[in-house]
């Protein structure tokens, strides 16, 4: 892509010299809304750690999966924060095809991921974008296209998939994410996907290491299986519980890498609230 070329789509203020988790994130998935810090980034964390490409599909084909099973236990809207730039398979495209009239708003803190899903999702009368940050629940929850689209008398399906690796301890991650459970009625669901470090140890945290030292605004934190657990609360696991993203539910042979060690890269998992 030509400097011009990013130029027209890029907004004001941003340092595309600094890799962002978001970006990495789409150049891993294939996508063309990416700068050379974040391909640099994410080629290097690749030298240390093949397979990472595989490990963002996988996540990528999580998150249908859970959204179809959420749909088919009656959730019609969604809250998907640290959503990340639109690629293919994201929320609203996998919902529509089972109801148009599916009710999705994104959040994400990047504002070259708000700007290109405003355009993505144009005029949608079912999706929305909201710029804003997981570490700031009053903002996300109070503001009037949240509040405007998704009804708070009934389940949502709220979705932090390899989103809350982005958050480092001293932020308060179980905390935040106490706030968010108070917040939904019962009958929504939690889903969660997590960088985790119980295997492997060694090359995770060196790749994680990488992208940390390329000075981004994004600094990963891996957790262990217990960790991410207790990031459910009291909300009751749904079957298969907490297992590799690629393990949750598989559907065929794309969602299962031959790859075992990518199938437990990330953790995945979703639980429902049975109590207000």
């Amino acid at each position: 892509m030509t400097r011009h070329r990013e130029q027209e789509w890029v907004p004001p203020g941003i340092d595309t010299t600094k890799p962002s988790s978001s970006r990495t994130y789409d150049y891993l998935l294939g996508g063309a809304h990416n700068f050379q810090a974040d391909r640099d980034a994410a080629e290097q964390a690749e030298k240390i750690m093949p397979g990472i490409r595989d490990v963002a599909r996988l996540n990528r084909a999580f998150l249908g999966r859970v959204v179809r099973t959420l749909m088919g236990s009656g959730v019609r809207q969604f809250l998907d924060i640290g959503s990340g730039i639109p690629t293919v398979g994201n929320v609203h495209q996998v919902a529509e095809e089972i109801d148009p009239r599916c009710r999705v708003v994104y959040v994400d803190r990047d504002p070259i991921a708000v700007a290109h899903s405003r355009m993505l999702l144009g005029a949608s009368e079912h999706a929305t974008i909201v710029h804003a940050d997981f570490a700031d629940p009053d903002a996300i929850t109070g503001d009037p296209q949240v509040r405007g689209l998704l009804d708070s008398g009934e389940p949502i399906g709220l979705l932090m998939v390899a989103m809350l690796h982005w958050i480092p301890p001293e932020s308060d991650p179980h905390g935040l994410l106490a706030q968010y459970r108070d917040r939904v009625p019962t009958g929504s669901y939690l889903a969660i996907s997590h960088l985790v470090s119980d295997r492997d140890s060694d090359r995770i945290n060196s790749a994680v290491g990488t992208f940390n030292r390329a000075r981004g605004h994004d600094q990963a934190t891996t957790r262990t299986y217990g960790e991410v657990a207790t990031m459910f609360g009291d909300f009751e696991l749904i079957e298969p519980g907490l297992v590799g993203c690629a393990l949750w539910r598989p559907g065929g042979p794309g969602d299962i890498s031959d790859d075992p060690r990518a199938n437990t890269q990330l953790y995945g998992g979703v639980a429902r609230k049975t109590a207000a």
